[in-house]
């Protein structure tokens, strides 16, 4: 598996290092080397603005030399500012953070994402000598963004080159079952029975619903609280509910809620 750090030149404020600790630990990197850094010890303001990151990014920190650098890893140098074309390439042709994730992904070797200093970035005969160029897309008035925020940018994009499934949050989340949506889709038809007299009115609604539950994808509580309150809504106007048996579960998450809302 490919390893990856995190490299500083020359930065020239304290609490930059701080934060590009932090943003470090933040999407699952620790590798952090600086070359020609400030006092970055302990009660400084880089621990200040490293959170967590005082705890094993910072003070784990390796101070190294540009050729280290160069000679131990494949490099990506960020700038902010592209300003060439095809007819040179020292800072052309370049990728965003985004592109770059996708190229690395499909490559086995220790990188370096080396970021310059905040006055002036990496140079030209700096760039020259690292293997990619990366490029943070920006509103062309005003391209260059602080040295902490491109490296927090730039950690974000990469993340899931970091950061494995097991450590990444669980956004898949299970539909509730077909029974269980026409449920709600018979529930709310009682509704519209209790509230609209228009039976055209009642027929685009009800097309309305099951468009957007399909785009939805509901789970089985959303679902469930739904038809509970349609049906206690129906309930309370009288209306006839030939399939009531077996849908008192309907109800059971709408809860108090259901009684705030009435």
């Amino acid at each position: 598996m490919s390893e990856y750090a995190v490299v500083v030149v020359e930065p020239e404020t304290p609490g930059n290092v701080g934060t590009i600790a932090r943003s470090m630990k933040n999407f699952g990197l620790y590798d952090l080397k600086l070359v020609d850094p400030p006092e970055i010890g302990e009660g400084t303001e880089a621990y200040g603005f490293a959170g967590h990151a005082r705890e094993d990014v910072l003070p784990n920190a390796d101070s190294v030399t540009f050729d280290e650098v160069v000679e131990r890893y494949h490099t990506v140098g960020f700038t902010g500012i592209t300003g060439e074309d095809a007819t040179s390439h020292t800072r052309f042709p370049y990728t965003t953070p985004a592109e770059l994730r996708d190229d690395l992904a499909t490559v086995e070797a220790d990188t370096a994402l080396v970021f310059g200093r905040e006055s002036r970035g990496l140079n030209n005969d700096e760039l020259a000598r690292l293997d990619q160029v990366a490029s943070i897309p920006a509103n062309p008035e005003y391209p260059v963004l602080n040295l902490g925020q491109a490296a927090t940018v730039t950690l974000y994009e990469l993340r899931e080159l970091f950061l494995d499934d097991t450590h990444l949050p669980d956004r898949e989340h299970e539909r509730a079952t077909e029974a269980e949506i026409e449920r709600l889709y018979e529930q709310f038809e009682r509704y519209l029975d209790a509230v609209e007299p228009r039976d055209h009115v009642r027929a685009r609604a009800g097309r309305l619903l099951r468009r957007l539950v399909g785009r939805a994808h509901p789970t089985d509580r959303e679902t469930t609280t739904l038809t509970g309150l349609f049906r206690k809504t129906a309930d309370r106007w009288n209306v006839v509910d030939d399939g009531a048996e077996g849908d008192e579960s309907d109800g059971s998450d709408a809860g108090s809620g259901d009684d705030e809302a009435a």
